[in-house]
């Protein structure tokens, strides 16, 4: 038995996901005549509290279309040092938006509005890039799985409405954060101008983000998609598993937090562990000791069949999920107590 916790991407469908995708009622995308795209689209559209919303292949391609939608080559973008768009997106918003990102240096991958404050180029000033969009990503993937304030959030709204900056919300854990901090999707529709949500992360579908927005983005949200080359035919097989996802996997997130938490307690009483960063959600995050060796450690696990994953910089990572049971959790327990370094 194969333990993986590398990510919350691993899982498989479940039986009953796959009957919903097997029974979906599909047409041709591209023409906009899948019917079960469109019911995945509407339904989030809804739940935020937005006109409009677009199903994408990944993540990645949503906020690459979020970024190049309120950006102009040349323009800058603030976002944490930690942040998914500018990490583990190929450098897209360059090489896509022509953009280049000012990093500000958050606590956990968030930040203030004051930090935001302080970032903002002159506008008058045209020997800088011209600042017109502020990013921010809940939870965070590299700050462990933290969830934002959200009236900090709400204090950087109003920086960017005073600045007419844009607001992007990078949501892929956002499902995450809304059960832990017993928030509304509807909260986060009124303060963000775009927001893009994972279905595979989390709720256990084998594909999938959706980007919802106000009007005057999502009218052009499907060309640049169609630029980006994410036009897709029948998706309704995979858009299926996303309304069965909304509907059945979001409240049972807090099982996977729990999990986490009791991960992270434990990992904090061996000596080998130097640090674990706070567990909010389902992400734990920690720091070997400067004389323990990461790929030692990793490989140790390994020989009992748990996987989990470095992240550079003497961070290693594990991700609980859906396909991360009872029993699975008992043995990572059991051999974190006895393991030997």
């Amino acid at each position: 038995m194969i333990i993986d916790l590398r990510s919350d991407t691993v899982t498989k469908p479940t039986p009953e996901m796959l009957d919903a995708m097997v029974s979906a009622k599909v047409g041709d995308d591209v023409f906009k005549e899948d019917e079960t795209i469109n019911l995945l689209e509407e339904k989030i559209a809804k739940m935020f509290g937005k006109p409009q919303a677009l199903f994408f292949p990944s993540g990645t391609m949503a906020n690459q279309t979020a970024i190049k939608l309120h950006t102009n080559p040349g323009d800058q973008v603030i976002c944490d040092k930690y942040a998914h768009i500018y990490n583990y997106e190929g450098g897209g918003a360059s090489f896509n938006s022509g953009v280049s990102c000012k990093l500000i240096d958050g606590n956990q991958g968030m930040f203030t509005a004051k930090d935001v404050i302080n970032a903002i180029n002159p506008p008058e000033f045209y020997h800088s890039p011209l600042t017109t969009l502020v990013e921010v990503e809940n939870t965070t993937n590299k700050g462990g799985g933290a969830c934002w304030d959200f009236k900090e959030l709400e204090a950087i709204k109003s920086v960017c409405n005073k600045h007419n900056l844009g607001y992007h919300l990078d949501g892929a854990r956002l499902w995450n954060a809304i059960v832990a901090k017993n928030e509304t999707t509807k909260q986060y529709g009124e303060i963000f101008d775009t927001i893009s949500v994972c279905l595979s992360k989390g709720l256990g579908c084998p594909i999938g983000s959706v980007l919802v927005g106000d009007s005057k983005f999502m009218d052009r949200a499907l060309r640049i998609r169609k630029i980006l080359g994410g036009g897709m035919r029948q998706g309704g097989f995979l858009a299926a598993a996303g309304l069965y996802a909304l509907d059945n996997n979001i409240s049972r997130l807090i099982e996977d937090h729990k999990k986490a938490k009791e991960l992270g307690e434990l990992l904090q009483t061996l000596t080998v562990v130097k640090q674990v960063e706070p567990s909010e959600t389902n992400i734990v995050i920690f720091e070997l000791q400067p004389d323990a060796d990461s790929n030692t450690f990793i490989e140790k696990l390994k020989a009992h069949n748990i996987l989990i994953i470095d992240m550079g910089q003497g961070k290693l990572r594990m991700v609980t999920h859906l396909d991360y049971t009872n029993d699975m959790h008992s043995k990572v327990l059991e051999t974190l107590k006895h393991l030997s370094f």
